[in-house]
């Protein structure tokens, strides 16, 4: 009886292990992929929103290719080179696919609603945090905020005109309940005065480090009440696309 249950456990735990493998390969998630999919799909994804791609792709193979290669004529022995060539221009080349894929991400999301969340994600969720969508207007602007070592960020999305007095009562009721953490404003967009899309997450970063986590730990606490009070937003999240598969396909597990 034992032997029977023995193998009728271990008969279960291979079905199990299969099930779950089967999951896994045929996953959506970026998070389920191997190292050789993620670059599959990445390249897959990227090589529809950018043209220039392959010519990209040549250039930064071609170029370390040939110095490494170049050196070959200079040392000995010489036919070890070209070989360490290869590798290191097909690493260019993960590095060119890696800074293509985010130009095509941000092209192809540029203008759509709810884009400024794709710069959100490249934030270190370590340091930040974001709420989208926090406040609207009928014409569908939108504020989101941000939180994060520089105090409180709140990111407009839409009309700069309509934007401006919606930006400057959210400062206000922010600054309320803030105690001190300096709140910003800035504006999405491509317009004098605004941050583009792509340039986004980078200006967030740059953003000079003013509070330290306990003041951060007691803003969160206090904008949630802040929040408790506003009606859910009745407009789509928008896009919400991951960099994640990219960047670990990239990165490597």
């Amino acid at each position: 009886m034992a032997s029977e249950a023995a193998k009728e456990l271990a008969a279960k735990q291979k079905a199990e292990r299969k099930a779950a493998k089967l999951a896994k390969k045929t996953s959506n998630d970026p998070k389920d992929w191997g190292f050789v999919r993620q670059l599959r799909e990445t390249y897959k994804i990227t090589k529809e929103h950018d043209k220039e791609l392959y010519k990209w792709l040549g250039i930064g193979f071609g170029v370390v290719f040939v110095l490494v290669s170049c050196t070959a004529f200079f040392l000995n022995p010489w036919w070890v080179y070209p070989i360490f060539g290869l590798f290191l221009g097909i690493t260019a080349d993960l590095y060119v696919l890696m800074w293509r894929a985010k130009k095509a991400m941000y092209n192809r999301f540029d203008g759509q609603p709810g884009a400024a969340e794709v710069a959100f994600t490249q934030l270190n969720k370590k340091k930040w945090a974001y709420e989208p969508a926090i406040s609207w207007n009928k014409q569908m602007d939108v504020l989101h905020r941000v939180v994060g070592p520089a105090g409180i960020v709140l990111v407009g999305e839409g009309s700069p005109a309509r934007l401006r007095p919606m930006l400057a009562s959210e400062v206000r009721k922010h600054e309320q309940v803030a105690y001190g953490v300096p709140v910003t404003s800035v504006i999405m967009g491509d317009g004098d005065g605004c941050v583009p899309l792509a340039q986004l997450a980078k200006f967030i970063k740059k953003l000079p480090k003013k509070v330290d986590k306990l003041q951060l730990s007691e803003a969160k606490s206090r904008l949630k009440a802040l929040d408790a009070m506003r009606p859910k937003v009745p407009v789509p999240r928008g896009p919400m696309p991951s960099m994640k598969g990219m960047a670990r396909a990239v990165r490597g597990r």
